[in-house]
């Protein structure tokens, strides 16, 4: 079941009521005399005057519209600087950006980016090594000297620090962190062991996640829940809200599981190289493993290395839902996906705290990285500022805030051609209850 729910990763729904559609940026809106709804994300933002759309007609377990008398006004045009100013507001982005002409290609843009962000440069990178094995040594040490109540802090910046080596081995995948390969395959193969994660499966399916970005069945690192998977069975709906509830910050364990360990899921070239990744793994854990044990015993091992591995987990999981996931951005099918506005529109710019920035190697500055998976993340915040200055208008920004993470959480669920998700509880509302949680419990400002 694990594995099921980790092949839909990161997504929301509820039984199809007849609420109004997320507008899609680029279309032009005509309303009409009828009936009328409010879609939930507006209740997020107090005061915003959306615009009323006409009922649309459910598909499943019909529950039947909520009929109201409503004097349509012309509302701004979806494409219009209001309306995504609107959008952004209630969604809890900085700016919602325009959609990118269809005529522009990933080469444009790469073009437009200054030749110097694409080179490696080994001091910068070793660099990286270096705060991330010291931010991660003090963590331990954090562990240790911690008196009881203080150790919520120190698993937080080890789990952080831990993230600093993913960052280093993902540059090591996408042939970014030197010119030696030998070399990056080592680094990126040592950099993921601590993280129980094998190097050479991660790295042949997040390239597939590079070249494949928001398309609907193809993308790697996650995808919308599918309305029939949903549908299947009671026990498994069940667990699927429960999976992209509560929990849902930690779902990147169900991922890691279900897509690196299984031969099966990879071509016959790669078979080889992931078993080697796979020995290197297995003899962390067969040797790792017990010497901790051995050293602090198994509470030990709970505290030096199962709690900093979930907080890895938890940027794992939380990183990817930003970086991709907002109500306003679809998941498209093959013969009607492009790759740049998939790449330049389907991804977020996202501001942490500059001390989560510094340990996680400037991951957050995701838009050039989907650009170019070659940028260096030492490079990524150059690369950023060309963008913005050449393609700024058309770029999703955001700052961390809590009703960003809300918007995630509660609408973004099961994949819709016209809404693009539609949310758990308007699908299932009676089986919801932990969304219904999180609606309650969650905070809902933006600062």
């Amino acid at each position: 079941m694990a594995s099921r729910i980790a092949d839909s990763l990161f997504a929301f729904t509820g039984p199809q009521q007849c609420l109004p559609r997320v507008p899609k940026l680029a279309a032009s809106a005509r309303v009409s005399p009828g009936i009328y709804a409010v879609r939930p994300i507006d209740l997020l933002l107090k005061g915003s005057t959306r615009r009323s759309r006409r009922c649309v007609a459910p598909v499943k377990r019909r529950i039947g519209c909520i009929k109201a008398v409503a004097v349509p006004v012309a509302p701004p045009s979806a494409d219009s600087a209001e309306d995504r100013e609107q959008l952004a507001e209630s969604y809890g982005f900085k700016q919602i950006g325009e959609n990118l002409p269809d005529n522009v290609t990933l080469k444009d843009i790469m073009d437009t980016l200054p030749k110097e962000v694409f080179e490696i440069d080994d001091l910068k990178a070793w660099k990286s090594v270096l705060i991330s094995v010291t931010s991660y040594t003090l963590g331990l040490f954090m562990i240790a000297k911690a008196p009881w109540y203080l150790l919520p802090l120190a698993w937080a910046w080890t789990g952080t620090a831990i993230t600093g080596f993913f960052v280093i081995g993902h540059d090591c995948a996408h042939k970014s962190f030197s010119k030696n390969k030998l070399v990056e395959d080592i680094v990126g193969t040592l950099a993921f062991l601590p993280l129980v994660y094998p190097y050479e499966p991660w790295r042949f399916k997040h390239d597939r996640h590079h070249a494949k970005t928001n398309m609907l069945v193809h993308d790697t690192a996650w995808q919308p829940v599918p309305p029939e998977e949903f549908d299947s069975s009671p026990v498994l709906r069940k667990a699927i809200i429960f999976g992209y509830g509560p929990i849902r910050p930690w779902l990147s364990i169900a991922h890691w599981v279900n897509w690196h360990f299984n031969l099966k899921k990879f071509r016959a070239s790669e078979v080889n190289r992931v078993k080697i990744s796979l020995a290197c793994v297995f003899a962390f854990m067969a040797v790792g493993w017990p010497l901790i044990v051995y050293k602090v015993g198994l509470l030990g091992w709970v505290k030096f290395w199962l709690m900093p591995w979930l907080g890895y987990h938890f940027w794992m999981s939380t990183f990817t839902m930003v970086h991709h996931t907002a109500p306003h951005i679809p998941f498209k099918p093959a013969d009607e996906w492009n790759a740049a506005q998939a790449q330049l529109n389907g991804t977020v710019h996202c501001d942490y705290p500059s001390w989560i920035e510094i340990l996680c190697h400037d991951i957050n500055v995701h838009i050039p990285h989907h650009i170019s998976p070659r940028i260096p993340s030492y490079n990524l915040r150059a690369a950023h500022e060309s963008i913005q200055e050449n393609w700024g208008k058309y770029t999703n920004l955001a700052t961390w805030n809590w009703r960003l993470m809300k918007t995630i959480m509660t609408v973004c669920h099961v994949y819709d051609k016209e809404e693009n998700y539609i949310p758990f509880d308007r699908l299932a509302p009676e089986e919801s209850q932990p969304i219904t949680f999180l609606k309650k419990a969650m905070p809902n400002y933006t600062a």
